[in-house]
């Protein structure tokens, strides 16, 4: 994926801080769109699909994470990387971002190098689409790893990335306990640090879609899906 394909779809509601991010990025040589508020980002997003979502929290008329979720809620932007950006001294609860459906925050003031340093990290999990990979069917659970897009028996639903990712890992060796490191790392990355409360978080989401008995606990371990 070359950089001038890359739209990012930064989102926050003081100028220099769009002035800042977007001057960097752009010198990068990625495409940079903006919006102030919650509502043009998913004006801003429909009409542009980013690759990637800098997202502010606090923010005039809707804030970042009622945005988050009507993003999510967007079949178009399934694939979409979304990134809450944050100041330290906002009450700001990492569990209640990724609740929302956001895969990754940054904290704000961030450097330059830093910050382009985390996009990177952030736009490799955009992968493309491969036609070449099957539907995968395990009992009554169908999963469509080109759409993000599964199905219990006849209801269909587009899952958010991460809650998709995390499903396709364990639902590939039903059986298999995956211990939290795995998870991280296959999952969230080894670059990106977040805690174990977030995979309880995205399975707690799972189980409320596709129904508790198919993903067991292992206390102290992981977890593994069960067919």
């Amino acid at each position: 994926m070359k950089k001038r394909d890359t739209v990012i779809l930064l989102v926050d509601d003081e100028p220099d801080i769009l002035e800042i991010i977007g001057y960097n990025l752009t010198g990068e040589g990625y495409q940079v769109v903006t919006a102030k508020n919650g509502v043009e980002a998913i004006t801003m997003a429909i009409k542009h699909k980013p690759k990637l979502i800098v997202l502010d929290v606090m923010m005039p008329e809707m804030d970042g994470m009622e945005a988050c979720e009507k993003l999510r809620a967007i079949p178009e932007l399934a694939e979409t990387v979304i990134t809450f950006l944050t100041a330290r001294d906002e009450d700001y609860s990492q569990v209640a971002g990724f609740e929302a459906g956001a895969d990754d925050y940054i904290t704000k003031p961030i450097k330059p190098k830093v910050l382009l340093s985390k996009v990177k990290s952030l736009l490799r999990r955009f992968k493309e689409n491969d036609d070449d990979v099957p539907n995968v069917k395990l009992g009554n659970i169908t999963i469509n790893r080109e759409e993000y897009k599964i199905s219990v028996g006849k209801e269909e639903m587009i899952l958010p990335r991460k809650e998709f990712e995390l499903l396709s890992l364990l639902a590939s060796k039903p059986g298999k306990v995956f211990t939290r490191e795995d998870i991280l790392d296959k999952v969230w990355g080894n670059e990106v640090i977040v805690g174990g409360r977030t995979i309880d978080v995205h399975i707690r989401k799972l189980r409320e879609k596709i129904g508790d008995k198919k993903f067991k606990t292992i206390k102290g371990v992981g977890y593994k899906f069960v067919v």
